[in-house]
């Protein structure tokens, strides 16, 4: 974790074989959220399918190396129609998790739906309109490009959002474990 309490340092990703988003932020108090990093991992389309994922999980566990955050958010994938597109995806996302794995992170997937409505408050806003809201919320000076990265970048400010709910659920459903773990306790003495 990082220095002041209830901070999370979360890489965002928008998953992708060709181009993959990949975002840093910290998230503090409230609805804070400091960029650190963005970027876009990319990999030729021309290059054989294990060459090209090498790529991509080299340089995601590059930024996991050198960013050291504390959890990964990721879009989860979805039917887009076409199956060849979701299926690179889906072996994009297998490298990710991996590489966060190695590492002992969690990974926490959003829809896209979910990631627009939380930043814009509507689950059908266009990359126009999320790119805009990323801007705002990060007080950048320009609009990160590519979307990819906007993407990524959204992609972590709504976990860092999320996160102290997500924290306030682990801790509930922890300390409901252990009263259950303390009541079979007495049962058995009894």
């Amino acid at each position: 974790m990082n220095e002041c309490v209830g901070a999370v340092r979360v890489m965002g990703i928008d998953p992708g074989l060709t181009r993959c988003g990949l975002s840093v932020a910290d998230g503090g108090q409230g609805r804070r959220v400091v960029p650190i990093a963005v970027g876009v991992a990319r990999t030729p389309s021309d290059a054989p399918l294990e060459d090209r994922l090498l790529r991509l999980s080299n340089a995601a566990e590059q930024w996991m190396d050198e960013y050291q955050p504390d959890v990964v958010a990721m879009e989860r994938v979805f039917e887009r129609g076409n199956v060849s597109t979701v299926m690179q995806t889906a072996h994009a996302v297998g490298v990710l998790v991996l590489a966060a794995a190695r590492r002992g992170l969690e990974v926490h997937m959003y829809t896209p739906s979910e990631v627009k409505k939380a930043l814009t408050g509507n689950g059908r806003a266009d990359k126009k309109q999320m790119t805009a809201m990323v801007t705002r919320i990060l007080g950048l000076g320009e609009p990160p490009k590519p979307a990819d990265a906007a993407d990524a970048l959204a992609i972590a400010i709504c976990h860092c959002w999320r996160a102290p709910v997500l924290r306030r659920q682990r801790m509930t459903m922890e300390a409901l474990e252990k009263q259950r773990r303390l009541a079979g306790k007495d049962s058995e003495r009894k």
